[in-house]
């Protein structure tokens, strides 16, 4: 068995909208869980936010949250516009460019940051950094939610998330599944700790971290 094709924004066709199928897949479940998440008011900024699809699908289910999409190919930004544009949804921001490995951020204090997708499709150091600024940027109680497949010790890998991992690692060595507890590892470093982990379709995680 064989996991799913990473799918990355410049593999997409000539349309500026760009389309992730797994958003398809994902998005009711994790908008029933943010729905425990995230705060009543405030802004939430969207890290990696790819295609554009979840960020306008999340703003429309919590109409009384900002949203602030981003993400660092300007490919993608050019696919988000355009499917904010297209559903007419007016909480969201215009999105930002946003390498998380640079040192400055063009955002300021968050009241939630979403990550999606993105640990296995980039170095280890972009989950450090991620970690680093989710931490400048909460306040107290701010949750920093991420979502993706990963691996625990404790409990058995999938076949299908093995094999999903093995072509990551082949496409390029520094992507691949992370380690729950490596990722809580990072996280203490930085004074967040996991408050949660919740098991999602299709053997995939979602993690939510609070200051310490």
């Amino acid at each position: 068995m064989t996991g799913p094709k990473p799918w990355l924004i410049d593999e997409a066709g000539e349309d500026v909208r760009r389309h992730a199928p797994a958003t398809l897949r994902n998005r009711d479940a994790i908008t029933a869980l943010l729905r425990q998440v995230l705060p009543e008011s405030g802004t939430v900024l969207e890290i990696a936010s790819g295609s554009g699809e979840h960020v306008v699908h999340f703003a429309q289910a919590f109409p009384q949250l900002g949203w602030q999409p981003s993400d660092c190919e300007p490919a993608a930004l050019r696919s988000i516009a355009a499917w904010a544009a297209e559903a007419g949804v007016a909480n969201i921001h215009p999105p930002v460019l946003i390498d998380v490995e640079q040192p400055d951020w063009p955002v300021g204090d968050m009241d939630a940051i979403l990550c999606i997708n993105m640990l296995h499709i980039s170095p280890w150091s972009a989950t450090l950094a991620l970690f680093r600024h989710s931490a400048g940027l909460l306040g107290p109680d701010a949750p920093l939610y991420i979502y993706g497949p990963f691996i625990r010790h404790d409990v058995m890998t999938a076949e299908s998330n093995l094999a999903f991992d093995a072509s990551l690692k082949a496409r390029n060595p520094a992507w691949g599944l992370r380690d729950v507890t490596e990722v809580d590892a990072i996280a203490a470093e930085n004074g967040l700790v996991r408050s949660d982990l919740i098991e999602m379709p299709a053997n995939n995680l979602s993690l939510v971290y609070r200051r310490a």
